[in-house]
């Protein structure tokens, strides 16, 4: 498995829309993606997502692998 990256918000939210996403709403420092099978991502804006709120918080839900973001990166 390959090693986990670090990425900015703007980064993760680009990723997540060439996989089918789109930003529906922001409010404060949250923004909500969601795609068309109904999945939603809440991402924190931050200019460095913390590694366990990337895997446990973001991509698990999602059903999306490390592997998977890496490519769309």
């Amino acid at each position: 498995m390959p090693k986990q990256p670090v990425v900015s918000a703007t980064e993760l939210v680009k990723a997540l829309q060439k996989m089918g996403f789109s930003k529906v709403a922001q409010k404060g420092s949250h923004i909500k993606l969601k795609d068309g099978r109904g999945r939603t991502a809440i991402i924190p804006n931050h200019k460095a997502i913390k590694p366990g709120t990337l895997k446990k918080g973001i991509l698990n839900p999602l059903g999306i692998s490390v592997e998977d973001l890496i490519k769309y990166l």
